[in-house]
């Protein structure tokens, strides 16, 4: 949770840059890429980067970066909690969402078990796997959503039940009734870690509302997905204050670098944002959907920046084809040998994906 002792005594010893009004709407169109450049879109990155107000934010902060930014994580919790009508203890700052899961796992894991979806994010796998935690790998149900009776079934008193929601890889959504019931019906003790790496992209209801009532449930958010901040790392894990305490003694009050921390307070005043790249994300992702389904392929009901193509075939020779194309797509899911997750990127990425998919399925 937020240190308040630490924050009292940071004052006034850093003074944040007053940031004009930047937009979506202010971008630049970046250089297209050379054809001879791979297209990457295996990573679920944003092709567009930070917005322009978070570029900006980011030149601004390296003259600050002689200082801990504290003053910056701490007016960026104030936004956040302003923002979702929490309190500041409620919200803590970690490098990273991927980081304040592994830090999760750790916490709230061993003896107990980590209960997850197959296939879904692997992070939390590793870090179990990493340290003898026994998991529980519960099939995706029809649907492609987190099968909440099964994984409450898996175990009658699990450290930490992780859902990924909207799921990577498949992009796909487990009803916010589900998770509801999912917390109803939890043994005590057990954490709920809801992650919300890619709820911008989607049309669900975030679960940060639930936190006051579950003292038990953690959520996360990330910067490295909408906002286009991936190689910036910046997280955020929203809990009440008992359950980020436990977490926090993981990660020893970090905070996180002064560029980042103004990028990511920019982006989240940027009204537009949000609602401009989700629109740009859906009309490129439907439109290869659909481009897909008027050559037999079967995808995934995304609602995010990737989907899973069901190549009704070993995945992977057609992953290497299509690399060997310039076009880098993502890995198969050993559960799905026959699904490949493909990111959304621009037009021209897009573009090109078709073209290459188009060569080597043919025939």
């Amino acid at each position: 949770m937020t240190d308040l002792t630490r924050r009292s005594l940071v004052g006034l010893g850093v003074a944040l840059p007053l940031l004009g009004p930047f937009s979506w709407a202010n971008a630049a169109t970046p250089a297209p890429p050379s054809r001879s450049s791979p297209v990457r879109i295996n990573y679920n990155e944003s092709p567009w980067g930070p917005s322009p107000g978070a570029r900006e934010a980011m030149r601004q902060g390296i003259g600050q970066c002689g200082r801990y930014p504290y003053d910056a994580q701490y007016e960026l919790i104030d936004v956040f909690t302003a923002q979702h009508g929490l309190e500041a203890g409620q919200v803590q700052v970690f490098c990273g969402s991927k980081l304040a899961l592994q830090h999760a796992v750790v916490a709230f894991t061993g003896p107990r078990s980590l209960v997850l979806a197959e296939p879904s994010y692997e992070a939390a796998a590793e870090a179990a796997q990493a340290r003898g935690v026994p998991v529980h790998n519960i099939a995706l149900d029809a649907r492609h959503a987190h099968d909440v009776d099964a994984m409450l079934a898996a175990d009658h008193a699990p450290g930490l039940i992780y859902l990924c929601n909207p799921n990577n890889p498949t992009g796909t959504l487990t009803p916010r009734s589900d998770i509801e019931r999912l917390l109803k019906h939890k043994p005590a003790g057990t954490v709920v870690l809801v992650d919300e790496a890619y709820i911008h992209f989607s049309d669900a209801q975030s679960c940060i509302g639930l936190v006051k009532e579950h003292p038990e449930l953690l959520v996360l958010q990330t910067f490295s997905k909408l906002y286009g901040m991936a190689g910036a790392r910046l997280g955020l894990a929203i809990g009440q204050a008992a359950l980020l305490q436990r977490l926090e003694v993981y990660d020893g009050e970090n905070v996180a670098a002064a560029p980042t921390l103004l990028a990511a307070l920019a982006s989240v005043r940027d009204r537009q944002l949000v609602p401009q790249r989700k629109a740009d994300t859906a009309q490129l992702r439907e439109q290869t959907i659909a481009w897909l389904g008027e050559r037999g392929f079967r995808c995934t009901a995304s609602q995010t920046n990737c989907f899973m193509i069901d190549l009704r075939g070993p995945a992977q020779p057609v992953v290497e084809r299509l690399a060997k194309r310039g076009v880098l797509v993502g890995r198969v899911w050993p559960s799905w040998p026959n699904w490949v997750r493909v990111s959304v990127g621009d037009e021209q990425d897009m573009a090109r994906f078709r073209e290459a998919f188009a060569a080597v399925t043919a025939g």
